[in-house]
């Protein structure tokens, strides 16, 4: 069976050594980028089933990567990782039809129900109130 491809975007390579030991088990990581630079070409040529990136990276943040990977035909369902949990910069990213936006501090707790989430076509955001995950169809 067909392991599913993600592509990691995070500046701090230990955190995307992080990200990687988690999904590893069950999904390939196909690649680990550190800008927005690096992720549209990474993007473009694996074509992976994933994107999951931070938002604040050198050169070109998340949020206008993402932006470009969509104008350029990018079909890779998108999960944002991020420090920031503020509704309105969760909206601003679900935005450029991202999928999935998980609060750093919860990495251990959402990152493989949020890919599990999205790989179903369901849209993710991690819990900004303590009240849990919020789950909705896309």
């Amino acid at each position: 069976m067909k392991r599913t491809r993600i592509l990691l975007a995070d500046e701090h390579s230990y955190f995307s050594e992080l990200v990687e030991g988690l999904l590893e088990p069950t999904y390939e990581v196909v690649g680990k980028v550190r800008d927005g630079c690096a992720l549209l070409e990474a993007a473009l040529q694996l074509k992976p089933d994933i994107v999951i990136t931070d938002i604040s990276m050198p050169i070109h943040n998340g949020i206008e990567t993402i932006d470009e990977l969509q104008r350029r035909g990018c079909h890779s369902k998108v999960i944002f990782l991020t420090v920031d949990s503020d509704a309105d910069f969760i909206r601003r990213c679900l935005a450029t039809g991202a999928f999935g936006y998980i609060v750093k501090e919860r990495l251990a707790i959402d990152l493989l129900t949020a890919v599990q989430e999205v790989l179903s076509g369901h849209l993710f955001i991690s819990p900004h109130d303590g009240k849990g995950s919020q789950r909705s169809a896309v």
